[in-house]
C-alpha cells in the first residue's frame, strides 16, 4: 500500500521543540483554528469547506425507497466518505484505510447517531415508503484534521439541502418537480459538530487545536469531541496513545464548546447568505422568470 513520506527525526523534533515553546509553524496559537472558508453550490445540498489546505467537499441526495422492515415509520440516513488519491497518496481508490474506517464511524456517532436528522420526517408510508437521505463525502486536499472539516462540510450540507415536496391522495403518492412546488428543507434538531484536540509530548501534556498533517504524524495521542452550541456532548473518542488525565479532557471540552459556538454561528450567516442570494423574488419567480427567457 502507498504510503506518505514519514517526516525525519529533525523535523519531528523541530516540531516538538516548538511546542514545548508553544510556537507552531504557521504562527497559530495551540487552540487556534487555520482559516475556515464555507460555501454552497448552485445545487441545494453542496456544501465545500476549506479548513487550511484541507479541503472537503459534502453533497446530499434523496430518492425515495422502502424503508427498513424493523424501522417500518423511519426513513433512511447514510453517510459515505471517499478518500481519493486525488487528496493523498496514501489513499487507494476501494481500499478502505484506517483514516478513512475512523472517519466515517466519527461521522456516523457524531450525524446520525445523535439523533441531529429527525429520520421519523422522512416516512412516506408507514412500512411502504419513505426518504432515503445519503451524504457523500470527497476528501479533495488533506493536510489534517479532515474529522472536523468533514463534520462541518455534513452539517452544512444537511442544512441546505432541499428534498421535492409530497401529497398523499386517496392512497396515491405524489413526489412534485421545483417547477410545481417549492422543494422543502429537512426536519433538522440540532447541528453537531466535531473539535479534534493532539497531544504532544511524553505524557501528552501540550494539547494542540487543528493538527496539521506533519503535527498528526508527530503526535503522541488525539481526541474527538463532538457536541452542539447548546454544550450538549454527542461523543467523545479518546482512539489509543498516550494517556490524557481527566481534567485535561475538561479543559479541552470547555474550550470545544467555544468554538463549536463559532462554527454554527459561521453557518447560521452563510446560510443566511445563500438563501438571500437564491430569494430575490422566492424561488417561484426565479423558475417563472426562466420560463419566459
Amino acid at each position: 500500500m502507498p504510503r506518505d513520506a514519514e517526516p525525519s527525526l529533525n523535523e519531528k523534533q523541530f516540531v516538538i521543540t516548538a511546542l514545548q515553546e508553544n510556537l507552531r509553524l504557521d504562527g497559530r496559537e495551540l487552540d487556534q483554528y487555520r482559516p475556515l472558508e464555507l460555501s454552497f453550490g448552485d445545487q441545494y445540498g453542496a456544501a465545500d469547506v476549506q479548513l487550511g489546505k484541507t479541503r472537503v467537499l459534502a453533497k446530499a441526495t434523496a430518492e425515495v425507497t422502502v424503508p427498513y422492515t424493523d424501522r417500518p415509520l423511519d426513513g433512511i440516513f447514510t453517510i459515505a466518505t471517499e478518500l481519493s488519491p486525488m487528496a493523498s497518496p496514501a489513499f487507494e481508490v476501494h481500499r478502505p484505510t484506517e483514516t478513512e474506517v475512523l472517519l466515517s464511524r466519527l461521522l456516523e456517532k457524531t450525524v446520525r447517531r445523535s439523533g441531529a436528522l429527525d429520520t421519523e420526517s422522512l416516512c412516506l408510508v408507514a412500512g411502504q415508503k419513505c426518504w432515503s437521505v445519503r451524504v457523500d463525502v470527497h476528501v479533495l486536499s488533506h493536510d489534517g484534521n479532515l474529522i472536523d472539516a468533514s463534520c462541518l462540510a455534513v452539517v452544512a450540507a444537511l442544512r441546505h439541502f432541499r428534498k421535492p415536496d409530497t401529497s398523499m391522495d386517496a392512497g396515491v403518492l405524489s413526489v412534485y418537480t421545483p417547477a410545481e412546488r417549492e422543494p422543502v428543507p429537512l426536519s433538522w434538531l440540532h447541528s453537531p459538530f466535531c473539535v479534534t484536540w493532539s497531544f504532544f509530548g511524553e505524557e501528552g501534556e501540550i494539547a494542540v487545536l487543528d493538527a496539521t498533517w506533519l503535527e498528526e504524524q508527530v503526535r503522541v495521542g488525539s481526541c474527538t469531541v463532538s457536541l452542539n452550541k447548546h454544550g450538549e456532548i454527542c461523543q467523545i473518542a479518546k482512539l489509543g496513545g498516550t494517556p490524557v488525565d481527566a481534567v485535561s479532557l475538561l479543559q479541552c471540552t470547555s474550550v470545544a464548546l467555544t468554538k463549536v459556538k463559532e462554527f454554527s454561528g459561521l453557518l447560521d450567516r452563510k446560510l443566511a447568505e445563500d438563501l438571500k442570494r437564491r430569494d430575490k423574488g422566492g424561488f417561484m419567480s426565479e423558475l417563472r422568470a426562466e420560463n419566459d427567457r
